[in-house]
C-alpha cells in the first residue's frame, strides 16, 4: 500500500505503542514499505529484536500502491465515482480479477477482509472506512464528505487466493459542490481532536531512517491506557502531498504480547525518499472511542516542539 515513502514500523521492547479526522496527495518516486513481520511468512523483520510473528506491524506491499486501479490482475471497480458534497451517499465497488469476475473471498488483516481510505487531494479530509461486503462481491459503505473537490480512494486488501499478496488500489472519486481549494495546514509538533493532545517528535528524513514518535495525552496526563483497535494500539497512514502515494504502517507488537505498552507512546521507523511535504494520520482508540491526530511534516526538518496545536475532527471509523 505505497508510492513514495518508506516507513519502517518500530519495535521496541518495553516502549512501542501508538474517528475521523481531514487528509492525500499526486508523481515523484515510487513509495516502498518495509515493515516488521506480522501473520504471514513473506514478512521479513525490520527493527532490532523484531521477531518472525511477533504482532501487528503491517505487511509488505507492492511498489507504487493506490497510484494505479489496476495491478496483479485486479481491478478496482468503483460504482460510484460521483457523490454530493456535505450528503449522506453510499459508496459502492467490486474488485474483479483478470477474468472480470467479482471477488468474493478475502484474506483477513488487521480485524477486516478489505480497508477502505477515502482522501481529498489537498489533504485536508480524510477518513479511514470498513465497508460491508455482499455474497456477490459488492463492497458498500456510507460517506459524507464535507466538501467538494477531487478525493481518491484506496482499497487495501489481500485476495484469499494461494500465493496472493497485499494489494492497494486507487480510484478518484469527485464530491460536487462549490469548490474553495484550500491550503495544506502548517507543520507543528501537536494535534488537539476530541480534548486529546497528540505530540509529534523526530525528523521524518530524506534517504535516512529516523523515529517518529507520537505520544497521547488528555487533560495534562498522558494515556497509559490505550485500546486495541484492529489487533493494534494505533495505525498509522502516510499520505505525500503533490502524490496520491499511501502508506498504512502498524506499529511493532500487539496487545497482550507481554512486552508492549498501552501508551502514551507510538514509535515508527521512517524515511521519506524525497524532501517535501507529507501528511501523517494517526488513529488511536480510547474510551471506546477511535479518534485521528493529523499532522503535516516536511522532510529533514524536526517536528516543531510549539505552535498553535492543529485541531481534527476525529471521530468514527
Amino acid at each position: 500500500m505505497n508510492t513514495g515513502l518508506k516507513i519502517t514500523a518500530f519495535a521496541a521492547a518495553l516502549a512501542a505503542t501508538f474517528g475521523t479526522a481531514y487528509g492525500v496527495g499526486e508523481g515523484l518516486d515510487p513509495v516502498v514499505a518495509d515493515r516488521a513481520p506480522a501473520h504471514d511468512e513473506r514478512h521479513t523483520p525490520s527493527a532490532p529484536g523484531a521477531e518472525k510473528g511477533d504482532g501487528h506491524t503491517g505487511h509488505e506491499t507492492p511498489p507504487a500502491g493506490g497510484m494505479q486501479i489496476s495491478e496483479g490482475g485486479y481491478t478496482l471497480d468503483l460504482k460510484t465515482p460521483r457523490v454530493t458534497a456535505g450528503h449522506r451517499t453510499e459508496l459502492r465497488f467490486t474488485v474483479r480479477d483478470d477474468r472480470g469476475r467479482a471477488v468474493t473471498e478475502y484474506r483477513r488483516e488487521h480485524d477486516k477482509e478489505l480497508h477502505l481510505i477515502v482522501a481529498s487531494r489537498d489533504l485536508l479530509t480524510y477518513r479511514h472506512l470498513h465497508p460491508a461486503r455482499a455474497a456477490d462481491g459488492t463492497w458498500a459503505t456510507p460517506v459524507d464528505l464535507p466538501r467538494a473537490g477531487g478525493y481518491r480512494v484506496f482499497a487495501d486488501f489481500t485476495p484469499a487466493r494461494k500465493g496472493a499478496e497485499n494489494l492497494t488500489l486507487g480510484a478518484d472519486l469527485a464530491a460536487s459542490g462549490p469548490y474553495r481549494p484550500q491550503e495544506l495546514p502548517p507543520a507543528t509538533g501537536t494535534a488537539r481532536v476530541d480534548g486529546y493532545e497528540v505530540e509529534l517528535t523526530g525528523t521524518l528524513r530524506p534517504g535516512r531512517a529516523s523515529e517518529l514518535r507520537l505520544s497521547v495525552s488528555r487533560d495534562g496526563e498522558p494515556v497509559t491506557d490505550l485500546q486495541p483497535y484492529l489487533g493494534a494500539y494505533g495505525h498509522l497512514v502516510a499520505l505525500r502531498a503533490g502524490d496520491l502515494a499511501y502508506l498504512h504502517v502498524h506499529p511493532g507488537g500487539e496487545p497482550g504480547d507481554g512486552r508492549t505498552e498501552s501508551g502514551p507512546a507510538v514509535s515508527f521507523t521512517a524515511t521519506a525518499p524525497s524532501t517535501g511535504s507529507y501528511r501523517l494520520f494517526l488513529d488511536f482508540k480510547h474510551d471506546g472511542v477511535v479518534r485521528t491526530a493529523a499532522f503535516t511534516v516536511h522532510a529533514g526538518e524536526q517536528a516543531p516542539s510549539s505552535g498553535t496545536p492543529e485541531h481534527s475532527d476525529g471521530h468514527g471509523h
